[in-house]
Protein backbone atom coordinates (compact mmCIF):
# COMPACT_ATOMS: atom_id res chain seq x y z
CA UNK A 1 0.00 0.00 0.00
CA UNK A 2 1.29 3.50 -0.89
CA UNK A 3 1.51 5.96 1.99
CA UNK A 4 4.03 8.68 1.13
CA UNK A 5 2.48 11.85 -0.28
CA UNK A 6 5.06 11.92 -3.09
CA UNK A 7 3.90 8.50 -4.24
CA UNK A 8 0.25 9.47 -4.73
CA UNK A 9 -1.17 9.30 -8.24
CA UNK A 10 -3.72 12.12 -8.31
CA UNK A 11 -6.33 11.58 -11.02
CA UNK A 12 -9.15 13.57 -9.41
CA UNK A 13 -8.83 16.40 -11.93
CA UNK A 14 -6.40 18.21 -14.19
CA UNK A 15 -6.75 21.15 -11.78
CA UNK A 16 -4.30 19.43 -9.41
CA UNK A 17 -1.35 20.12 -11.71
CA UNK A 18 1.63 22.00 -10.31
CA UNK A 19 3.27 24.82 -12.31
CA UNK A 20 6.21 23.83 -14.47
CA UNK A 21 9.75 25.06 -13.74
CA UNK A 22 9.51 27.55 -16.61
CA UNK A 23 6.25 28.88 -15.18
CA UNK A 24 7.88 29.38 -11.78
CA UNK A 25 10.77 31.28 -13.37
CA UNK A 26 8.39 33.46 -15.38
CA UNK A 27 6.35 34.24 -12.26
CA UNK A 28 9.45 35.24 -10.29
CA UNK A 29 10.67 37.53 -13.07
CA UNK A 30 7.31 38.95 -14.18
CA UNK A 31 7.05 42.64 -15.02
CA UNK A 32 4.01 43.98 -13.18
CA UNK A 33 1.76 47.03 -12.83
CA UNK A 34 -1.77 47.81 -11.71
CA UNK A 35 -4.17 45.67 -13.74
CA UNK A 36 -7.22 47.61 -12.55
CA UNK A 37 -5.76 50.62 -14.37
CA UNK A 38 -4.79 48.48 -17.37
CA UNK A 39 -1.12 48.97 -16.50
CA UNK A 40 0.11 45.43 -15.87
CA UNK A 41 2.14 44.63 -19.01
CA UNK A 42 2.20 40.89 -18.38
CA UNK A 43 -1.58 40.69 -17.95
CA UNK A 44 -2.00 42.80 -21.09
CA UNK A 45 0.23 40.43 -23.06
CA UNK A 46 -1.69 37.43 -21.77
CA UNK A 47 -5.03 38.93 -22.76
CA UNK A 48 -3.74 39.88 -26.20
CA UNK A 49 -2.24 36.43 -26.74
CA UNK A 50 -5.42 34.64 -25.61
CA UNK A 51 -7.57 36.71 -27.95
CA UNK A 52 -5.20 36.08 -30.86
CA UNK A 53 -5.06 32.31 -30.33
CA UNK A 54 -8.86 32.08 -30.31
CA UNK A 55 -9.36 34.57 -33.14
CA UNK A 56 -11.32 37.07 -31.06
CA UNK A 57 -10.91 40.83 -30.65
CA UNK A 58 -10.21 40.98 -26.93
CA UNK A 59 -9.90 39.06 -23.67
CA UNK A 60 -10.12 39.64 -19.94
CA UNK A 61 -8.14 37.73 -17.32
CA UNK A 62 -10.24 36.38 -14.44
CA UNK A 63 -9.50 34.40 -11.30
CA UNK A 64 -11.29 31.18 -12.26
CA UNK A 65 -13.46 29.44 -14.82
CA UNK A 66 -16.50 29.87 -12.60
CA UNK A 67 -15.89 33.62 -12.41
CA UNK A 68 -15.34 33.70 -16.17
CA UNK A 69 -18.59 31.94 -16.98
CA UNK A 70 -20.50 34.12 -14.54
CA UNK A 71 -19.01 37.35 -15.86
CA UNK A 72 -19.86 36.27 -19.40
CA UNK A 73 -23.45 35.41 -18.51
CA UNK A 74 -23.88 38.72 -16.68
CA UNK A 75 -22.49 40.53 -19.71
CA UNK A 76 -24.91 38.78 -22.08
CA UNK A 77 -28.04 38.92 -19.88
CA UNK A 78 -30.07 41.41 -17.92
CA UNK A 79 -31.94 40.48 -14.77
CA UNK A 80 -34.78 38.11 -15.61
CA UNK A 81 -33.25 37.06 -18.93
CA UNK A 82 -33.13 33.29 -19.30
CA UNK A 83 -30.10 31.12 -20.04
CA UNK A 84 -30.59 27.92 -22.04
CA UNK A 85 -28.07 25.28 -20.95
CA UNK A 86 -27.69 21.55 -20.61
CA UNK A 87 -28.87 19.62 -17.58
CA UNK A 88 -25.40 18.02 -17.31
CA UNK A 89 -23.45 21.26 -17.73
CA UNK A 90 -20.71 22.41 -15.39
CA UNK A 91 -22.44 25.79 -15.03
CA UNK A 92 -25.53 24.04 -13.66
CA UNK A 93 -23.84 21.38 -11.52
CA UNK A 94 -20.71 22.96 -10.12
CA UNK A 95 -20.93 26.77 -10.16
CA UNK A 96 -23.19 27.33 -7.13
CA UNK A 97 -26.08 28.74 -9.16
CA UNK A 98 -24.18 32.02 -9.39
CA UNK A 99 -25.96 33.36 -12.47
CA UNK A 100 -29.33 32.90 -10.77
CA UNK A 101 -28.19 34.03 -7.33
CA UNK A 102 -26.23 37.11 -8.39
CA UNK A 103 -27.61 37.94 -11.82
CA UNK A 104 -31.28 37.02 -11.53
CA UNK A 105 -30.81 34.76 -14.57
CA UNK A 106 -33.14 31.73 -14.53
CA UNK A 107 -31.93 28.46 -16.08
CA UNK A 108 -33.88 26.77 -18.86
CA UNK A 109 -32.41 23.27 -18.63
CA UNK A 110 -32.45 21.05 -21.70
CA UNK A 111 -31.50 17.38 -21.97
CA UNK A 112 -27.86 16.58 -22.74
CA UNK A 113 -27.14 13.45 -24.80
CA UNK A 114 -24.19 11.14 -24.24
CA UNK A 115 -22.17 13.15 -26.76
CA UNK A 116 -22.45 16.31 -24.65
CA UNK A 117 -24.85 17.88 -27.13
CA UNK A 118 -28.17 19.64 -26.81
CA UNK A 119 -30.75 18.59 -29.39
CA UNK A 120 -30.84 21.44 -31.91
CA UNK A 121 -34.59 21.25 -32.52
CA UNK A 122 -35.12 21.30 -28.76
CA UNK A 123 -32.93 24.40 -28.45
CA UNK A 124 -34.83 26.10 -31.25
CA UNK A 125 -38.11 25.38 -29.49
CA UNK A 126 -36.74 26.60 -26.16
CA UNK A 127 -35.88 30.09 -27.44
CA UNK A 128 -38.60 32.36 -26.13
CA UNK A 129 -40.94 34.26 -28.41
CA UNK A 130 -41.27 37.96 -27.66
CA UNK A 131 -44.49 38.31 -25.72
CA UNK A 132 -45.66 39.55 -22.31
CA UNK A 133 -45.12 37.00 -19.56
CA UNK A 134 -42.19 35.27 -21.24
CA UNK A 135 -38.65 35.88 -20.03
CA UNK A 136 -36.26 36.94 -22.76
CA UNK A 137 -33.76 34.32 -23.88
CA UNK A 138 -30.50 36.04 -23.02
CA UNK A 139 -27.87 33.42 -23.89
CA UNK A 140 -27.35 29.80 -24.87
CA UNK A 141 -24.48 28.12 -22.99
CA UNK A 142 -22.65 25.05 -24.22
CA UNK A 143 -19.61 23.18 -22.87
CA UNK A 144 -16.58 22.00 -24.86
CA UNK A 145 -15.18 19.53 -23.92
CA UNK A 146 -18.09 18.29 -21.86
CA UNK A 147 -16.99 17.28 -18.37
CA UNK A 148 -19.87 15.07 -17.16
CA UNK A 149 -20.15 13.41 -20.57
CA UNK A 150 -16.63 12.03 -20.34
CA UNK A 151 -14.71 14.86 -22.00
CA UNK A 152 -16.62 14.77 -25.29
CA UNK A 153 -15.70 17.53 -27.77
CA UNK A 154 -18.36 19.41 -29.74
CA UNK A 155 -17.52 19.64 -33.44
CA UNK A 156 -17.27 22.75 -35.59
CA UNK A 157 -20.29 21.63 -37.64
CA UNK A 158 -22.45 21.15 -34.55
CA UNK A 159 -21.44 24.54 -33.18
CA UNK A 160 -22.13 26.19 -36.53
CA UNK A 161 -25.65 24.77 -36.63
CA UNK A 162 -26.29 25.87 -33.06
CA UNK A 163 -25.02 29.38 -33.79
CA UNK A 164 -27.27 29.63 -36.83
CA UNK A 165 -30.33 28.76 -34.74
CA UNK A 166 -29.35 31.15 -31.96
CA UNK A 167 -28.46 34.10 -34.17
CA UNK A 168 -31.65 33.74 -36.19
CA UNK A 169 -33.42 34.78 -32.99
CA UNK A 170 -30.81 37.34 -31.94
CA UNK A 171 -29.47 35.17 -29.10
CA UNK A 172 -25.73 34.97 -28.35
CA UNK A 173 -23.90 31.70 -27.66
CA UNK A 174 -21.41 31.37 -24.82
CA UNK A 175 -19.00 28.45 -24.68
CA UNK A 176 -17.74 27.13 -21.38
CA UNK A 177 -14.50 26.12 -23.05
CA UNK A 178 -12.64 25.29 -19.85
CA UNK A 179 -10.91 22.56 -21.89
CA UNK A 180 -11.28 24.04 -25.39
CA UNK A 181 -7.69 23.13 -26.24
CA UNK A 182 -8.43 19.49 -25.37
CA UNK A 183 -11.44 19.71 -27.68
CA UNK A 184 -9.31 21.15 -30.47
CA UNK A 185 -6.67 18.45 -30.01
CA UNK A 186 -9.29 15.69 -30.03
CA UNK A 187 -10.93 17.04 -33.19
CA UNK A 188 -7.69 17.93 -34.97
CA UNK A 189 -8.71 21.56 -35.55
CA UNK A 190 -7.38 24.92 -34.28
CA UNK A 191 -9.09 26.18 -31.15
CA UNK A 192 -9.95 29.33 -33.12
CA UNK A 193 -12.15 27.24 -35.43
CA UNK A 194 -14.30 26.29 -32.44
CA UNK A 195 -14.31 29.79 -30.98
CA UNK A 196 -15.38 31.24 -34.34
CA UNK A 197 -18.78 29.58 -34.00
CA UNK A 198 -19.69 31.25 -30.68
CA UNK A 199 -19.90 34.79 -29.37
CA UNK A 200 -17.84 34.31 -26.22
CA UNK A 201 -15.57 31.68 -24.71
CA UNK A 202 -14.23 31.09 -21.22
CA UNK A 203 -11.16 28.87 -21.03
CA UNK A 204 -9.04 27.72 -18.11
CA UNK A 205 -5.30 28.00 -17.74
CA UNK A 206 -5.38 25.74 -14.68
CA UNK A 207 -6.55 22.44 -16.13
CA UNK A 208 -4.63 20.71 -18.90
CA UNK A 209 -2.45 23.78 -19.36
CA UNK A 210 -1.12 23.41 -15.79
CA UNK A 211 -0.95 27.07 -14.75
CA UNK A 212 -1.63 27.69 -11.04
CA UNK A 213 -4.33 30.38 -11.33
CA UNK A 214 -6.70 31.95 -13.82
CA UNK A 215 -8.98 31.81 -16.82
CA UNK A 216 -9.66 34.05 -19.81
CA UNK A 217 -12.93 35.27 -21.27
CA UNK A 218 -12.72 36.21 -24.95
CA UNK A 219 -15.10 37.86 -27.40
CA UNK A 220 -15.54 41.11 -29.30
CA UNK A 221 -14.33 44.34 -27.73
CA UNK A 222 -17.72 45.58 -26.60
CA UNK A 223 -18.54 42.28 -24.92
CA UNK A 224 -15.16 42.05 -23.18
CA UNK A 225 -15.48 45.62 -21.91
CA UNK A 226 -18.80 44.61 -20.35
CA UNK A 227 -17.34 41.37 -18.98
CA UNK A 228 -14.50 43.36 -17.42
CA UNK A 229 -17.10 45.54 -15.69
CA UNK A 230 -18.85 42.38 -14.43
CA UNK A 231 -15.51 41.11 -13.13
CA UNK A 232 -15.28 44.25 -11.01
CA UNK A 233 -18.83 43.77 -9.71
CA UNK A 234 -17.90 40.22 -8.70
CA UNK A 235 -14.92 41.50 -6.71
CA UNK A 236 -12.45 40.37 -9.32
CA UNK A 237 -10.42 43.53 -9.76
CA UNK A 238 -6.72 42.69 -9.74
CA UNK A 239 -3.60 44.70 -9.11
CA UNK A 240 -0.08 43.35 -9.76
CA UNK A 241 -1.50 40.23 -11.35
CA UNK A 242 1.40 39.77 -13.74
CA UNK A 243 2.95 37.34 -11.26
CA UNK A 244 0.20 34.86 -12.12
CA UNK A 245 -0.42 35.98 -15.70
CA UNK A 246 3.20 35.10 -16.47
CA UNK A 247 2.47 31.43 -15.82
CA UNK A 248 -0.54 31.70 -18.14
CA UNK A 249 1.64 32.99 -20.95
CA UNK A 250 3.97 30.01 -20.53
CA UNK A 251 0.94 27.71 -20.50
CA UNK A 252 -0.28 29.06 -23.84
CA UNK A 253 3.15 28.77 -25.42
CA UNK A 254 4.35 25.43 -24.03
CA UNK A 255 1.43 23.28 -22.87
CA UNK A 256 -1.12 23.17 -25.71
CA UNK A 257 0.81 20.97 -28.13
CA UNK A 258 1.40 18.24 -25.51
CA UNK A 259 -2.31 17.64 -24.74
CA UNK A 260 -2.55 14.60 -27.06
CA UNK A 261 -0.22 12.81 -24.62
CA UNK A 262 -2.89 13.16 -21.94
CA UNK A 263 -5.52 11.83 -24.33
CA UNK A 264 -3.42 8.79 -25.17
CA UNK A 265 -2.91 8.00 -21.48
CA UNK A 266 -6.62 8.41 -20.80
CA UNK A 267 -7.27 5.84 -23.54
CA UNK A 268 -4.80 3.45 -21.86
CA UNK A 269 -6.58 3.89 -18.54
CA UNK A 270 -10.01 3.40 -20.09
CA UNK A 271 -9.08 0.27 -21.98
CA UNK A 272 -7.40 -1.18 -18.89
CA UNK A 273 -10.48 -0.46 -16.76
CA UNK A 274 -12.80 -1.89 -19.42
CA UNK A 275 -10.85 -5.16 -19.30
CA UNK A 276 -11.74 -5.67 -15.62
CA UNK A 277 -14.87 -7.85 -15.25
CA UNK A 278 -17.93 -5.88 -14.19
CA UNK A 279 -16.46 -2.44 -14.91
CA UNK A 280 -18.31 -0.27 -17.46
CA UNK A 281 -16.49 2.32 -19.56
CA UNK A 282 -17.96 4.09 -22.61
CA UNK A 283 -14.95 3.81 -24.88
CA UNK A 284 -16.86 5.34 -27.79
CA UNK A 285 -17.26 8.69 -26.05
CA UNK A 286 -13.75 8.75 -24.61
CA UNK A 287 -12.13 11.36 -26.85
CA UNK A 288 -9.93 13.46 -24.57
CA UNK A 289 -8.46 13.29 -21.05
CA UNK A 290 -11.49 12.36 -18.92
CA UNK A 291 -12.34 8.75 -18.04
CA UNK A 292 -15.68 7.99 -16.36
CA UNK A 293 -16.24 4.40 -15.27
CA UNK A 294 -18.75 2.43 -13.28
CA UNK A 295 -17.71 -0.36 -10.94
CA UNK A 296 -19.69 -3.56 -10.58
CA UNK A 297 -23.28 -2.98 -9.52
CA UNK A 298 -22.71 -4.23 -5.98
CA UNK A 299 -19.86 -1.76 -5.34
CA UNK A 300 -20.52 1.55 -3.61
CA UNK A 301 -18.78 4.46 -5.39
CA UNK A 302 -17.76 6.16 -2.14
CA UNK A 303 -16.11 3.01 -0.83
CA UNK A 304 -14.45 2.41 -4.18
CA UNK A 305 -12.92 5.90 -4.12
CA UNK A 306 -11.70 5.28 -0.55
CA UNK A 307 -10.18 1.96 -1.59
CA UNK A 308 -8.34 3.62 -4.47
CA UNK A 309 -7.00 6.23 -2.04
CA UNK A 310 -5.72 3.45 0.22
CA UNK A 311 -3.80 2.15 -2.79
CA UNK A 312 -2.23 5.59 -3.37
CA UNK A 313 -4.52 6.65 -6.23
CA UNK A 314 -6.98 9.52 -5.96
CA UNK A 315 -10.13 9.48 -8.11
CA UNK A 316 -13.33 11.55 -8.12
CA UNK A 317 -16.64 10.13 -6.94
CA UNK A 318 -19.28 11.05 -9.53
CA UNK A 319 -22.17 9.47 -7.68
CA UNK A 320 -24.65 7.72 -9.95
CA UNK A 321 -22.42 8.35 -12.94
CA UNK A 322 -19.63 6.32 -11.36
CA UNK A 323 -16.08 7.54 -10.81
CA UNK A 324 -13.77 9.80 -12.77
CA UNK A 325 -10.09 9.83 -13.64
CA UNK A 326 -8.49 12.77 -15.44
CA UNK A 327 -5.03 12.64 -17.00
CA UNK A 328 -2.76 15.67 -17.04
CA UNK A 329 0.81 16.96 -17.26
CA UNK A 330 1.98 15.15 -14.14
CA UNK A 331 0.51 11.75 -15.03
CA UNK A 332 3.15 9.77 -16.90
CA UNK A 333 3.18 6.18 -18.16
CA UNK A 334 4.29 4.80 -14.81
CA UNK A 335 1.39 6.59 -13.09
CA UNK A 336 -1.03 4.98 -15.52
CA UNK A 337 0.45 1.57 -14.77
CA UNK A 338 0.12 2.16 -11.02
CA UNK A 339 -3.47 3.35 -11.40
CA UNK A 340 -4.38 0.21 -13.33
CA UNK A 341 -2.71 -2.03 -10.74
CA UNK A 342 -4.75 -0.27 -8.08
CA UNK A 343 -7.89 -0.65 -10.18
CA UNK A 344 -7.35 -4.40 -10.40
CA UNK A 345 -6.81 -4.63 -6.66
CA UNK A 346 -9.91 -2.56 -5.89
CA UNK A 347 -12.33 -3.59 -8.62
CA UNK A 348 -11.33 -7.21 -9.20
CA UNK A 349 -9.61 -8.43 -6.01
CA UNK A 350 -10.16 -12.07 -7.01
CA UNK A 351 -7.76 -11.50 -9.93
CA UNK A 352 -4.90 -10.19 -7.75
Amino acid sequence: MFTALSSIVDLRSDTVTKPTPSMRRAMAEAEVGDDQFGEDPTVNRLEERAAAILGKEAAVFVASGTMGNLAAMLAHCGRGDEAILGNESHIFWFESGGAAALGGIPFNLRATNRWGQLDLDDVKGAIRASRPGYPKTGVICIENTHNRCGGMPLSVNYLRELRSIAHASGVPVHMDGARIFNAAAALGVPAAALAAEVDSVQFCLTKGLAAPVGSLVVGDRAFVENARRQRKILGGAMRQAGVIAAAGLVALEEMIDRLPEDHARARQLAEGLAAIPGVEVDLETLQSNIVIFRPAADMDATRVAEAFAAEGVRVSNYGLRGLRMVTHYQIDDSAVERALRAATAVLAPALV
